[in-house]
């Protein structure tokens, strides 16, 4: 796996490429101090993984995400900044992870980790030469090939596996998600953070809620032929709307 780092600073540069050869096997091929250098490379090479601070002269680090994000094979972006209020704006760029300065290392080491595992879980996507089966319009998903979604919590983008969260719901303009263990709010609608969710295993239940289908525990009848969800492990219960009903239904094969 190949990287670059972007940033100005030389002792940030150092200490970060020095903790990347520590803690993985990640070869950084390249730095750089200007967003504009790192533009035209990047017309002309291809790279696994960015590191990428955001005050770098030229073209800061947000701008040149934003036209990276375009890019037909995008590199994992990782974002390492002495600034938390980018954390929502990195999120919607689909940035793999956040990294606060000053660094950390047991949470440099952890995200090199995942950062690795995604690789090499893509990369073995990739190599299946078998066609995969069209999927329905209703599974489509914008959710990542290694089935990993990012949520946010406390200026940090988590990267979850989506068979973690247990369900989502609408409060006003945001969403909240919710683990076995943890909560998330997601600066976006129910609608959206939906369509990041792999389909075939998330069922949109209410206009305000999704769930998880496997992590279902038990099935309450309800007044007017709807429904109450139990989760594994979790107080909550979750209302299946009346024009969800039959859907699920089927679904449940009920």
């Amino acid at each position: 796996m190949k990287a670059i780092i972007v940033e100005d600073e030389i002792p940030a540069r150092e200490e970060l490429e020095y903790l990347i050869q520590t803690h993985s096997s990640i070869e950084v091929t390249n730095s750089f101090e200007d967003g504009l250098d790192v533009f035209r490379f990047l017309q002309e090479q291809e790279t696994d993984a960015i590191f990428l601070d955001i005050n770098i002269p030229s073209l800061d680090g947000m701008l040149l995400a934003q036209n990276i994000s375009k890019f037909a094979k995008k590199p994992y972006i990782i974002f390492t900044t002495a600034y938390k209020e980018h954390a929502a704006q990195a999120f919607e760029l689909e940035a793999f992870d956040y990294i606060l300065k000053p660094y950390d290392e047991k949470r440099i080491a952890a995200m090199l980790r995942k950062l690795e595992n995604a690789y090499e879980q893509r990369n073995a996507q990739s190599l299946d030469t078998a066609p995969p089966a069209q999927p329905r319009a209703a599974e489509t998903s914008t959710v990542s090939a290694s089935g990993r979604i990012n949520l946010l919590k406390n200026d940090k983008i988590i990267v979850t596996d989506a068979s973690d969260i247990y369900y989502a719901c609408a409060q006003e303009k945001v969403t909240r998600v919710f683990t076995r263990h943890e909560e998330y709010t997601m600066p976006m609608s129910i609608s959206e953070f939906h369509a990041r969710l792999p389909q075939q295993d998330f069922f949109r239940c209410h206009r305000s809620y999704t769930v998880n289908l496997s992590q279902i525990r038990e099935i309450v009848p309800w007044f007017n032929h709807t429904y109450l969800l139990r989760l594994r492990g979790l107080e909550a219960e979750i209302p299946v709307s009346r024009s969800k009903a039959k859907e699920f239904r089927q679904i449940m094969r009920l």
